[in-house]
């Protein structure tokens, strides 16, 4: 993944503060990319196939939600909220209201809302991620 920077300072709880935004950089989402991803992990016609694509719910040539979320979780790891000790999802909900096309610069950006530390090595964050295309 050629389009992401050198990775940022990682942050420890103290570093932040409620309401604090993070941006992730940005991914190209390539044509080719789209569709060797759902070839492989959501072969669905409308992510192979332009002419298909064309008369689906998407109008066009759309990513794999799936492929959405692994781009992202690659940013946000990569700097969109560059956690000391790394992002491990415990739950959270996913939607994806427009399509992700070839041709966009996709990323994320992210808000820190709040935390609980468990004990000395355990925290859950709470965070709320929008992508920015």
């Amino acid at each position: 993944m050629d389009q992401v920077s050198e990775k940022p300072i990682a942050l420890d709880l103290e570093d932040l503060h409620v309401g604090q935004w993070f941006t992730s950089d940005s991914y190209y989402m390539d044509e080719n990319r789209i569709k060797a991803f759902a070839a492989e992990f959501d072969p669905q016609p409308f992510h192979l196939d332009e002419a298909v694509a064309k008369t689906s719910v998407f109008s066009g040539l759309s990513a794999s939600g799936w492929h959405t979320a692994a781009v992202a979780m690659r940013l946000l790891v990569t700097g969109g909220l560059p956690l000391a000790n790394g992002i491990i999802g415990l739950g959270g909900e996913l939607a994806w209201p427009r399509p992700t096309r070839p041709g966009i610069r996709y990323g994320w950006k992210a808000r820190f809302r709040k935390y609980c530390r468990r004990d000395r090595n355990r925290t859950r964050v709470w965070s709320k991620y929008e992508a920015v295309h």
